[in-house]
């Protein structure tokens, strides 16, 4: 026991112990911390929820402190105070985090790349960075790395990976809270199949290109980020007993559930493909209602924004523009920004994910780099 509160006071410094030590023992806990017997090799897709420095590498704007403050100790390129789940979930493979594509100052792709680029969606198609955009950049970097490989080019992978490599997807928040902007609610829910169709899109191109291990995530409770609940949260009869918008998160779950349907609908026509369908909705919606349980506050408020009580969210200004404030370190909220996550969130939903109660099938997470 002490070993293990030694480690976590090493990750999480500030955070109060009780937490630490709960998502500790999930991490380290054999029965969630992954091995691998091959090299780990992660293609990732995405947005914000999981850009590890695209939007930084890509537009040359890193994020502005106190962005990073808790883990790098400084900004690097992720919306958040520290890691996000996919950093976890690379850690718990005991491989480096990944590399955007677009980092053109020595990139190593060895374990794969990251094409998740902040405040991208899965339409319009076309767009920069959308998610066709994303496949597109792949398919170009899969096409070219063999053969840069022959000529002598270093920290790439070969056809073999590209073959063994899981394919993460987790995209669509922006899409459904772009909708509600300018769409009424059922509006919203007729251009959800439209949605789910670039999703089916982007897991057969990457299929027809030998990819054969796909890790789907769903949508979080979008009706129940501060930023929402600020702009659209006067009208108290809309809200549900954890106080969330109950139309937003209603389009989630829809979303979700078509999501579902399609994973399902693929298993069977992708021959010796495997697709892992992963409830983030439930599990970021129960840290939310059970926030205190986990030793968490006010979750349904920011750490860093403006405005204070009960959302801290100011559209005006944002975490790290002039006037934002920000929660002391150690302080214990799940929201970051209003739309992100703190660490200390992130390190929980990995921790579930590791446990593999929320995926369907119910396989580990290392089920990939463990193939023969």
């Amino acid at each position: 026991m002490s070993v293990v509160k030694e480690v976590c006071s090493l990750l999480f410094p500030f955070f109060t112990v009780d937490v630490i030590f709960c998502v500790s023992l999930l991490l380290l806990h054999p029965s969630v911390q992954c091995q691998c017997t091959k090299n780990p090799i992660i293609f990732n897709f995405g947005d914000s929820n999981s850009d590890t420095g695209g939007y930084a590498d890509g537009l040359g704007l890193n994020f502005a402190p106190p962005n990073g403050r808790t883990y790098f100790h400084q900004p690097a390129g992720r919306l958040s105070d520290g890691r996000l789940m996919i950093d976890f979930l690379c850690e718990s493979l005991k491989t480096v985090y990944l590399t955007p594509y677009l980092n053109s100052l020595g990139p190593n792709f060895t374990n794969g790349a990251n094409f998740a680029i902040s405040g991208s969606a899965t339409l319009p198609r076309y767009v920069p960075f959308s998610l066709d955009i994303q496949v597109s950049q792949f398919l170009r970097f899969r096409h070219r790395s063999p053969a840069l490989i022959l000529n002598g080019y270093k920290d790439l992978i070969g056809e073999e990976d590209f073959q063994n490599a899981l394919y993460t997807i987790d995209i669509g928040q922006n899409d459904l809270a772009g909708s509600f902007d300018y769409l009424t609610y059922s509006q919203v829910i007729d251009e959800i199949p439209s949605f789910i169709t670039e999703i089916k899109y982007a897991i057969w191109n990457i299929y027809q290109r030998g990819g054969k291990n796909f890790w789907v995530h769903n949508s979080g409770p979008l009706g129940c980020l501060p930023q929402k609940l600020a702009l659209h949260g006067q009208n108290g009869s809309e809200l549900d007993e954890h106080g969330c918008l109950q139309p937003l998160n209603n389009a989630a779950k829809t979303f979700n559930a078509q999501l579902r349907v399609l994973c399902e609908q693929l298993r069977p026509q992708l021959i010796n493909a495997t697709i892992v369908y992963v409830d983030i909705y439930s599990i970021k919606y129960d840290l939310i209602a059970n926030a205190s349980n986990s030793g968490f506050q006010s979750p349904l408020m920011a750490c860093c924004g403006n405005g204070g009580p009960p959302y801290n969210y100011n559209a005006s200004i944002g975490c790290g523009r002039t006037g934002h404030t920000v929660c002391n370190e150690g302080s214990q909220f799940i929201s970051w920004d209003g739309v992100h996550y703190t660490e200390a969130a992130n390190a929980v939903f990995a921790s579930k994910i590791l446990s593999t109660n929320y995926s369907t099938p119910q396989v580990n997470f290392n089920f990939f780099c463990n193939k023969l």
